[in-house]
C-alpha cells in the first residue's frame, strides 16, 4: 500500500498560478527524499504535453518518462488550495493538487481511490477546506492515521525537526554514488542462456522480498532496476558478461550476487545459448524417397509423425485509441485486465506443473513477472494520464519493449519477445472484451503457423496436434521447450513460404532433421510409419531398461551415476536409473545462503544424501569455489584471472576454517555410511593431493573413522600429465571435462565468443583423458567423468571407448546414455577411440562416432 505521511500533505496553501502550485507539490516530494529537486521540470514539461486536470477540482501533475530517473522512491504529495487556482482555460479551479512520483505501479492504488473520491461531490468539497490532514490521508489511502493532528500542532520542535531532516539525510547518502546506491559488487554471469526470463524472475523476487533497491549495470552506462523484468532483459546480459550489482543494503547485495553466481535456478552445465541457437543438424536416420517438396527449418523438438497440415493464424486484435476518456476509469480498466490476466496465469501454471513439471511451469511464472513489470505498467498509466485509452496505452508500452528485445544480439534473449507478446495479447483480450484464444485444429494435425506463443503451445496436446512447424521462432524459445515437454516434434524458422501450404496437405514431419516433407508417396508414408515404430520402441526400451546396469552391448560395465547438488535430488536420480552419485557439488551449500554453513548443517545434508543412496556410491567433492563460483560473504580478494587463481583445493588450503569443518562433517557421515567417497578439486600437483590427504587423515584419526576412498579431479593438464604418479596414491580419478577443456585449449568456457569452441571431443583433450586412464589401469585404479561430455551421447561413447569406468551425468540423461552404450560393443568403441585420437578436430571426432 502506498504511504501518504503527514509531512506530504500541505493544508491551507495559496498559489497564484498553476506553475506555483506545481512547484509547491514538487517541493514536498523533494524535501521528503522521494525525488530529485529537478523533478519539478519534468512535471512542468508534462503540462505542455497534456492536461492533468481530472475534474471536481482535482489535478494530478506528474513527470514525463524522461524525468523518471529523478524518482528515488514512489510517493505522492498533496497541496490543498482552499482559494483554488486556475489550471486550464476551460477548467474549473483546482483545490487539490496531487503530485505523483511514480517509480512503480503503486500509483494505481491512488487512481482507484480517486475513482471513488471523484464520484462523491460532498467528500470532495470537504477535502477542499478541511483543516485536518488525516481527512485527505484517509480519502486517498483508505486508512486514517492514528492521530489527525497537523504537523506543527501538538508536536515537539525536536520531533518536527527529525521529520524534516531525516529524508534530507537519506537523500545525501543516496548521492554518494552515481546511481545513488552505496554498495556494489561485480558478477560474471554464468548462465549458459544469459539473463533470460526465468532467472530474471527469480532475481526480481529476491529483491522484492528484501525491500531494498538493487540495480544491474554493464558497460556503456546501461543499467536496470532489478525488480523490473523488462529492464533486466533489455540489458541483453549474455553468459560471461561482467555485471555490476549495486544496492542500498549490504546484506541484500550479498544475497543477490550469491544467487547470481549460483545461476538463479539455471543448469550451469547446459549448452550455451550460442550452441543451442545453432543446433547440430543431424543427418536423418531415415529419408523419404519421393516427395512433392521439402521445407527445411531449425530442429526444435525430436520426433517423426505423418499427417495432414492445418494453417493457424491468430486473429488480429484491433486496438484503436480513444482519447479524451476519463483517466481514472481507464486506469481502473487496466488494473482489472491485469488482475484477470494474473488469475489466468495462476490457473495455467497449475495445469502446466501438473502435466509437465515445475521447470515448464516456471515459464509462466516468468510471464507473471512480465505482467507485473513496474516499468511497463508505469508507462501505460502515464499514457492513460495523458488522455489515451487503456488498451492503446498498454499496447504501446509493451510494443516498445517487444521491439527492444527483438533487437538484442543474443538469440535466446531476443526470443523472449514472443513471451512478452504473449502477455500483451492476454491483457489486450480482457481490455477488448474478447474470449481466450483457441487453436482450432479439428483433430490431430501438423500445425503450420507464423509463430506460436508459449500459451498456445501449452493448450495443445496429442489429441489435437501431431507436431508443428513455424515460419519464425528459435530452438531456445519457451514454445520449443514446451513442445519438447509435450513430446511433440517441432521445427522452427522454416520461412514465410511455409504459410502458403494449403490445409489438408499430406506431410511427414521429422523434428530431429528439421524437415517437413510434403505430398510423400505411399511407400514413403509406410516407411515413415515403420520408422515411428522403431523410435517408439527405442524410447520405451530406454525407459524400461533405465534400472539395468550401464553396459555396452557385449556386457562391458560402465557405471552411470548422477551429478546432483542436494539430498532432495537423490530420489529423482535413483528413479531415473542412476547407479549412484558421481558428483555431489558441496559448494551449493555455500552459494545458496549468506553465511557459512556450520559443520552440523553440512553433516545433516551429507548424511541425508548417503542414507538416500543406500549401498550405492556417493562421491562428495570438497568445496570448489573460485573462478566462475564466488561467495562474497567469504571476503575473498578479487583476482584478475580467477580461473588461474585461488580456487578449489587452493582456497581450502588458504581457508582451513572452511575446509576442516567440511572434512569433519564428511568423516562423521562416512563413519556410519561406507558408501561415502571423498574427492578433491583442482589438484595440479602431487603435493596438492598429499597435503589434502594429510589434513583429512588427521580429522579421521581425531574422530576414529576408518579409511575411505579418496580421489582427485583431473581438470588441470598437469594432473593428467602426472597421472601415473598420482595413481600410485589415490583411489580413483574423476575427470572434469568442462575445466580440463578450457585449460587445455586456453579458452574461457564463459567467454561469449570462445565458449562454442570449448568442445571436450577435441583430440588434445581426449589424449589427456587417455593418459589418465592408462595410468589408472597400470595401478589398479578406476577413472570416472563428471563433466558435461559424459552426458552427451557422442561423448559418452567416446569416453567408454577410452576406458572410462563411470559416467556421471544430469538426471534426465541417465536413461539415454545407458541406451546409447547398449547399442555399441566395447570393441567397436575402443576402435573408434583409437581413431579419434588421430583426428584433426572435435568436429571430425563427432562425425566419426556418428558414422
Amino acid at each position: 500500500m502506498i504511504q501518504l505521511p503527514q509531512q506530504l500533505v500541505k493544508i491551507g496553501a495559496q498559489a497564484r498560478t498553476k506553475d506555483e502550485a506545481i512547484a509547491q507539490v514538487a517541493g514536498l516530494l523533494a524535501d521528503n527524499g522521494n525525488v530529485d529537486p529537478g523533478y519539478v521540470e519534468g512535471m512542468r514539461a508534462r503540462e505542455t504535453q497534456a492536461n492533468t486536470y481530472l475534474g471536481n477540482g482535482i489535478a494530478i501533475p506528474h513527470g514525463t518518462p524522461e524525468s523518471r530517473h529523478l524518482i528515488r522512491q514512489t510517493g505522492i504529495a498533496v497541496v490543498q488550495l482552499p482559494g483554488g487556482v486556475q489550471w486550464g482555460e476551460e477548467d474549473e479551479p483546482v483545490h487539490l493538487v496531487i503530485g505523483i512520483a511514480a517509480a512503480s505501479d503503486e500509483h494505481l492504488q491512488i487512481l482507484r481511490r480517486l475513482t471513488r473520491v471523484l464520484g462523491d461531490e460532498d467528500l470532495v468539497e470537504k477535502l477542499w477546506v478541511t483543516t485536518d490532514p488525516a481527512d485527505i490521508q484517509e480519502a486517498l489511502t483508505g486508512e486514517r492515521p492514528a492521530t489527525g493532528t497537523p504537523l506543527g500542532e501538538g508536536t515537539q520542535p525536536q520531533q518536527a525537526q527529525q521529520l524534516q531532516v531525516a529524508p534530507a539525510a537519506a537523500a545525501v547518502r543516496a548521492e554518494t554514488t552515481p546511481d545513488g546506491l552505496p554498495y556494489s559488487a561485480q558478477v560474471t554471469l554464468p548462465n549458459p542462456q544469459g539473463m533470460h526470463a526465468r532467472p530474471a524472475t527469480m532475481l526480481a523476487g529476491i529483491v522484492k522480498k528484501s525491500g531494498a533497491r538493487v540495480r544491474l549495470s554493464k558497460g556503456e552506462g546501461k543499467s536496470a532496476d532489478a525488480t523490473k523484468l523488462m529492464e533486466m532483459l533489455s540489458l541483453g546480459l549474455t553468459q560471461g558478461t561482467l555485471v555490476t550489482v549495486s544496492s542500498d543494503n549490504e546484506a541484500t547485495l550479498k544475497a543477490v550476487t550469491d544467487a547470481m553466481r549460483a545461476g538463479l535456478g539455471d543448469d550451469l552445465s547446459a549448452p550455451s545459448a550460442a550452441a543451442q541457437a545453432k543446433p547440430q543438424r543431424r543427418e536423418p536416420d531415415w529419408v523419404p524417397a519421393q516427395v512433392g517438396a521439402t521445407v527445411e527449418g531449425v530442429p526444435a523438438a525430436d520426433g517423426l509423425v505423418v499427417g495432414y497440415t492445418r494453417q493457424h493464424a491468430p486473429r488480429a486484435l484491433e486496438v484503436r485509441d480513444t482519447p479524451g476518456g476519463d483517466p481514472v476509469t481507464e486506469a481502473e480498466r487496466l488494473d482489472t485486465a491485469l488482475s484477470a490476466a494474473h488469475t489466468e496465469l495462476l490457473n495455467l501454471i497449475d495445469d502446466v506443473q501438473a502435466r509437465f513439471g515445475a521447470d515448464k511451469a516456471a515459464i509462466f511464472r516468468a510471464h507473471q513477472e512480465l505482467l507485473a513489470d513496474e516499468g511497463t505498467v508505469q508507462d501505460a498509466v502515464a499514457r492513460i494520464l495523458d488522455g489515451h485509452g487503456a488498451a492503446w496505452a498498454y499496447q504501446q508500452a509493451t510494443g516498445e519493449r517487444v521491439a527492444q528485445l527483438q533487437k538484442l544480439d543474443d538469440p535466446t534473449l531476443a526470443a523472449r519477445a514472443v513471451d512478452l507478446s504473449d502477455v500483451q495479447r492476454r491483457v489486450l483480450r480482457h481490455l477488448l472484451g474478447l474470449g481466450e484464444d483457441r487453436v482450432e485444429t479439428g483433430g490431430p494435425v501438423i500445425l503450420l503457423a507464423p509463430d506460436l506463443t508459449p500459451s498456445d503451445t501449452a493448450r495443445l496436446g496429442p489429441d489435437s496436434l501431431l507436431g508443428f512447424v513455424t515460419a519464425q521462432g528459435g530452438p531456445t524459445s519457451h514454445t520449443a521447450i514446451i513442445a519438447r515437454g509435450l513430446g511433440l516434434p517441432a521445427v522452427v524458422a522454416a520461412g514465410a513460404g511455409l504459410l502458403d501450404i494449403p490445409d489438408g496437405t499430406h506431410a511427414i514431419l521429422d523434428g530431429a532433421a528439421g524437415r517437413l516433407y510434403l505430398n510423400p508417396s505411399a511407400a514413403d508414408v509406410t516407411g515413415a510409419q515403420e520408422r515411428q515404430g522403431v523410435l517408439a520402441r527405442e524410447r520405451e526400451a530406454a525407459r524400461a531398461a533405465r534400472h539395468e546396469p550401464g553396459a555396452t552391448s557385449d556386457g562391458k560395465r560402465v557405471e552411470i551415476a548422477a551429478n546432483i547438488n542436494r539430498a532432495a535430488d537423490a530420489a529423482g536420480a535413483l528413479d531415473a536409473g542412476a547407479e549412484g552419485v558421481g558428483l555431489m557439488r558441496t559448494e551449493f551449500l555455500f552459494l545458496e545462503r549468506d553465511s557459512v554453513p556450520t559443520e552440523d548443517e553440512q553433516e545433516q545434508e551429507y548424511r541425508a544424501m548417503a542414507a538416500a543412496l543406500g549401498e550405492r556410491p556417493l562421491i562428495i567433492r570438497t568445496l570448489d569455489i573460485g573462478g566462475d563460483k564466488e561467495v562474497p560473504y567469504l571476503g575473498l580478494a578479487r583476482e584478475d584471472n580467477s580461473f588461474l587463481g585461488i580456487r578449489g583445493i587452493r582456497l581450502c588450503f588458504e581457508r582451513p576454517d572452511l575446509f576442516l569443518p567440511q572434512l569433519r562433517a564428511v568423516a562423521r557421515v562416512a563413519k556410519d555410511h561406507p558408501n561415502v567417497h571423498l574427492m578433491f578439486p583442482m589438484i595440479a600437483t602431487l603435493e596438492d593431493f598429499r597435503r589434502a590427504q594429510a589434513m583429512f587423515d588427521e580429522v579421521r584419526r581425531e574422530l576414529d573413522v576408518p579409511r575411505i576412498p579418496l580421489g582427485v579431479m583431473i581438470e588441470v593438464p598437469s594432473a593428467a600429465l602426472i597421472a601415473d604418479e598420482l595413481a600410485q596414491e589415490v583411489d580413483f580419478f574423476s575427470v572434469g571435462t568442462n575445466d580440463l577443456t578450457q585449460y587445455t585449449l586456453a579458452m574461457d568456457r564463459l567467454h561469449p565468443q570462445l565458449a562454442r569452441q570449448t568442445d571436450a571431443m577435441h583430440p588434445a583433450v581426449l589424449k589427456l583423458i587417455k593418459l589418465t586412464v592408462d595410468a589408472a589401469e597400470r595401478h589398479g585404479k578406476w577413472v570416472g567423468v563428471c563433466g558435461g561430455a559424459a552426458g552427451d551421447e557422442v561423448g559418452a561413447l567416446m569416453l567408454a571407448g577410452l576406458g572410462v569406468k563411470e559416467l556421471s551425468v544430469s538426471t534426465p540423461q541417465v536413461a539415454t546414455v545407458k541406451a546409447a552404450l547398449r547399442r555399441r560393443s566395447a570393441e567397436e568403441l575402443r576402435r573408434l577411440a583409437t581413431e579419434a585420437l588421430a583426428q584433426p578436430n572435435a568436429e571430425a571426432v563427432r562425425a566419426l562416432v556418428r558414422g
